[in-house]
């Protein structure tokens, strides 16, 4: 192959009770790239369309993470990318994660897949340090190997793939202002309270084996977050509200996507999604901000490649 066009989900992490931990894809919303051999050994973007993005690859995640990944295999070729952000920079829905796992993804296949999603991970992790001054996996990680992912460690870089329930789906709301990741890291205390770690860690214990016994009663239980939700919700136009109706309509849980300003709700059917999105549409239109929602089945793939 020369040339080669891929699509990667966005993604939510965190998943309440999983700071820096949990995230999945949703298979909604996505950014596409296509990304092609070139003779001479550069790396360059010739095209992006949707939402604006550096065009320096010193300052893009794709080719920040692309260049950690050629250094690695020296191929004796370079590449040329062209990207195509759905995904709005700063929506706390995993636009750089998307982008950085495309464009490794995309690279490793034009070479003959020499390593593994999960090798390429770490590649696409150098790409997140860019938009959030750290290393973390827990947007990368989903995008890339598709389904709930559990970020053990990042050095040594561990990835656990947990089940998904046939049931689960999620529900996005995805506010149209920016937040910016490195800023939400910024406002969060360098020291939380025993009781509030403890609720945490048993919140996501108990998250971990309802997703092995499908239950999703304890599931409702067990999505909360009692660390940083209340920090981060202050830059979320209605946020109290919108959780008071996901709750209220039966969402298995509700809380801040990433670093937001989304939020996610997971329910158990789509139906239930459905309706949530119906209620949340008709709610947060009185913001007076501009918005848009995602209903999705939690993608099983992640990044995959469209032609």
């Amino acid at each position: 192959m020369n040339h080669i066009k891929i699509f990667s989900p966005a993604t939510v992490s965190n998943v309440a009770c999983g700071f820096d931990v949990l995230g999945f894809p949703i298979d909604s919303i996505g950014d596409e790239m296509v990304v092609s051999k070139t003779p001479n050994k550069s790396l360059t973007i010739s095209e992006i369309s949707g939402y604006d993005i550096p065009t320096d690859i010193n300052k893009n995640v794709a080719t920040i993470a692309a260049m950690e990944l050629i250094k690695f295999l020296k191929p004796t070729c370079g590449f040329d990318l062209k990207i195509h952000k759905n995904i709005i920079p700063g929506s706390g829905i995993g636009s750089s994660g998307s982008s950085a796992a495309a464009a490794v993804y995309a690279i490793n296949k034009l070479l003959g897949s020499p390593l593994s999603k999960k090798e390429l991970i770490r590649f696409a992790m150098k790409g997140e340090v860019a938009s959030s001054i750290s290393e973390h996996a827990d947007n990368v990680a989903p995008a890339m190997m598709g389904g709930l992912v559990m970020v053990k460690s990042v050095s040594p870089l561990n990835i656990i793939k947990l089940p998904t329930p046939s049931e689960l789906f999620c529900f996005v709301l995805h506010p149209k202002i920016e937040v910016k990741t490195s800023q939400s890291r910024e406002i969060l205390p360098e020291k939380v309270s025993l009781k509030d770690t403890t609720l945490q860690v048993s919140s996501f214990g108990s998250l971990v084996h309802a997703l092995h016994t499908e239950d999703y009663d304890l599931m409702g239980e067990s999505i909360k977050d009692y660390l940083i939700e209340e920090h981060r919700k202050k830059f979320i136009p209605l946020f109290d509200n919108v959780k008071e109706v996901c709750l209220g309509l039966g969402s298995l849980g509700c809380s801040i996507s990433g670093s937001g300003p989304s939020v996610f709700a997971l329910t158990r059917g789509v139906e239930k999604a459905k309706e949530i999105n119906a209620s949340i549409s008709q709610l947060y239109k009185k913001s007076g901000v501009d918005f848009s929602t995602y209903v999705s089945k939690i993608s099983g793939t992640g990044v995959r490649v469209l032609s």
